[in-house]
């Protein structure tokens, strides 16, 4: 609807109410529009409104200046070569390990030479420590199962544990079949629907199996796409329930598994876990600035978690969402800009363990709540990008709406709803505005939490365009006269 549509029912609807107070012999005081105030209100909103789309499209030299210096200029491949020299350098970065550690001061000391305002913030975070393990298919014939013990699980006693075989395709199915559950090893070859609803089974596999009587799980790896490759991640036990000994196998191994049990053919397995869970562990958030100049203590915050699982190179989960959290400080300084408010980059610890540094930095920073104007993450992969998704206010959609249009170069220009990301969850459950990149990510959940989160998978055009999109929003929600609207 037009704005002088828009008016003319307002002025239609003011007529009818006064001529309505006449009819039953008194006015209608607090019914009645006033035409003249409801213009004013109209118009304000309509004036902010162009207001704000103006004072926005101001900077699209600025922003044009960003993406070309990040995919044409000086700065091209540079997040890729970073992300490439610190995974090759460090390798994966587990809770709790001196892999980890090492990765915190590399990235500390790399912020540092790049001419930022660096410092570590102390957290404590969990320390489970994988050990060896094996599992083997001993019935009805000989085959070895590659496994990948989830996070937080007990292992299993020194000789292992070998077991009967129950396969189940649901928590439905295992409440049905739970006579047949006690002594045996519970395998859940669930089919894959999506990660948000599939991996319910890898969080909760195991007390569910251990209610019934189960000695142990193996869970089918929780990805679309397999080549014999088992994913781990973490996995929560329930309070009050037995802890028992829980590993992902491949989605080839499970399917193979439910076929014979299908046949009626008796499956047993052995498989030995070494893993164990140490006292927690001190570790870092590592936090690099540009300091605002006008208000310095109001904050834009980027983020991606420094820490990933204990197999492959952590380079897509999340190493690509740090580095471009980096890079997008590093372009913006090159170009010697500098907004009114702080850009802050937050590379998180112990992301993987359920955001436990994250939450650790949110409590610590929480008293300052209203000076956090908008909060970043990138933690699904620096693929090809399609545009960004926000949590926030009407009026801050509003905003962000014309701050996308600034990516046309890069045809990136779509806003959608719903921003997400483990760490920054607290920020925007409190009401802080909130985005997160989206990109075209149909082949994440293939090397997820596997062996295969290498550098194979990253590309430097697209970590460029990533790169890009996350400096151009950055720098001028920081930079714009109000803050974002609550």
């Amino acid at each position: 609807m037009t704005w002088k549509g828009t008016l003319c029912i307002l002025l239609s609807l003011n007529v009818f109410l006064n001529l309505s107070s006449f009819c039953d012999g008194h006015p209608h005081s607090a019914q009645t529009i006033n035409s003249g105030s409801a213009v004013r209100v109209l118009s304000n909103d309509t004036a902010k409104r162009a207001g704000v789309a103006a004072e926005v499209a101001g900077y699209a030299d600025v922003a044009k200046q960003i993406i070309d210096l990040a995919v044409f200029g000086a700065a091209q491949n540079r997040s890729y070569r970073r992300l490439a020299d610190f995974t090759d350098t460090i390798g994966n970065r587990v809770s709790g390990s001196n892999n980890l550690e090492m990765a915190i001061k590399y990235m500390y000391n790399a912020m540092v030479q790049d001419g930022l305002d660096v410092h570590l913030e102390p957290v404590k975070i969990p320390h489970w420590v994988r050990g060896k393990e094996s599992a083997e298919m001993t019935a009805p014939r000989a085959k070895t199962l590659a496994i990948l013990g989830l996070g937080s699980s007990v292992g299993t006693p020194p000789e292992g544990i070998e077991a009967e075989v129950l396969v189940v395709q649901s928590f439905e199915e295992l409440k049905r079949r739970a006579s047949e559950a006690a002594g045996r090893i519970v395998v859940f070859n669930q089919p894959y629907v999506s990660y948000g609803e599939t991996v319910a089974y890898r969080a909760y596999g195991a007390s569910e199996a251990a209610k019934v009587g189960a000695v142990a799980t193996l869970i089918r790896s929780v990805t679309p796409f397999s080549i014999n490759s088992p994913h781990t991640g973490w996995q929560d036990y329930q309070d009050g329930v037995k802890r028992i000994p829980t590993a992902c196998i491949t989605v080839e191994d499970a399917e193979l598994m439910w076929r014979m049990a299908q046949r009626g053919q008796k499956i047993v397995v052995k498989f030995t876990m070494g893993a164990k869970t140490l006292p927690d562990a001190d570790s870092f958030n590592t936090v690099a600035e540009i300091k605002g100049w006008q208000h310095p203590e109001q904050v834009v915050l980027l983020s991606g978690h420094l820490d990933s699982w204990d197999v492959g190179q952590g380079a897509m989960d999340d190493g690509g969402g740090a580095m471009i959290s980096w890079e997008a400080l590093s372009l913006i300084k090159d170009l010697g800009l500098r907004p009114r408010r702080t850009l802050r980059t937050v590379l998180w610890t112990a992301e993987e363990q359920g955001g436990v540094g994250a939450q650790q930095y949110f409590n610590l920073h929480k008293v300052n709540m209203s000076n956090f104007d908008l909060v970043m993450e990138s933690d699904l992969g620096t693929f090809t990008p399609i545009g960004l998704q926000f949590t926030g206010s009407d009026a801050a959609q509003k905003v962000m709406e014309e701050v996308v249009k600034l990516l046309a170069p890069i045809n990136t220009t779509k806003l959608e709803a719903h921003g997400e990301g483990t760490d920054i969850s607290p920020w925007m459950q409190a009401g802080v505005p909130g985005a997160s990149l989206h990109v075209a990510d149909s082949r994440y959940f293939w090397f997820h939490h596997s062996e295969g989160d290498t550098m194979s998978v990253q590309d430097p055009r697209d970590m460029d365009l990533c790169s890009a999109l996350w400096a151009v929003v950055a720098y001028v929600v920081a930079d714009l006269q109000e803050m974002l609207p609550r």
